[in-house]
């Protein structure tokens, strides 16, 4: 009988790929591609299908981690206009960032980081679009602002 010595999970952890869904709208666009750190920076490699009405799209899957992206729409170099974040690229336009997680917890924990957060008048509360935190924001004379009539 023969044994797996391999008892390195660290291993298998690290090649575990998360799906991913690029989509973009062009109205007049006949070609978009993706090119980014994932695919060094070659569009060819990434090509978007077209879903009619310049609706594109693109489902891949990448290792957990920090990326790198611009689409290229008919030769054009551009950020995506949907990326939550981007940063300056060395031609002096800006590269989308995409944060792809380990897991749907470390996705959801990482977009609440990023969502702005509100005061609610009537409170308190700090509170995001999916977010309520429980503790509360001190506000000076916040009696006397819950009192007072409007």
């Amino acid at each position: 009988m023969k044994h797996n010595h391999n008892h390195d999970n660290s291993r298998s952890a690290e090649l575990q790929l998360v799906p991913v869904r690029f989509e973009f709208t062009h109205p007049t666009a006949t070609t978009v591609c993706i090119a980014g750190s994932f695919n060094h920076w070659k569009p060819e490699a990434k090509n978007l299908h077209a879903s009619g009405v310049g609706h594109w799209w693109k489902e891949t899957a990448l290792a957990p981690g920090s990326y790198e992206y611009c689409l290229v729409v008919d030769g054009q170099w551009m950020p995506d206009p949907l990326a939550r974040e981007s940063v300056p690229n060395p031609f002096g336009g800006r590269n989308s960032v995409l944060k792809v997680a380990s897991s749907p917890e470390a996705a959801h924990l990482d977009d609440a980081e990023n969502v702005p957060l509100k005061i609610n008048r009537f409170s308190d509360a700090i509170t995001g679009d999916h977010l309520i935190a429980e503790e509360t924001l001190p506000l000076k004379n916040a009696n006397k602002q819950r009192n007072k009539k409007i």
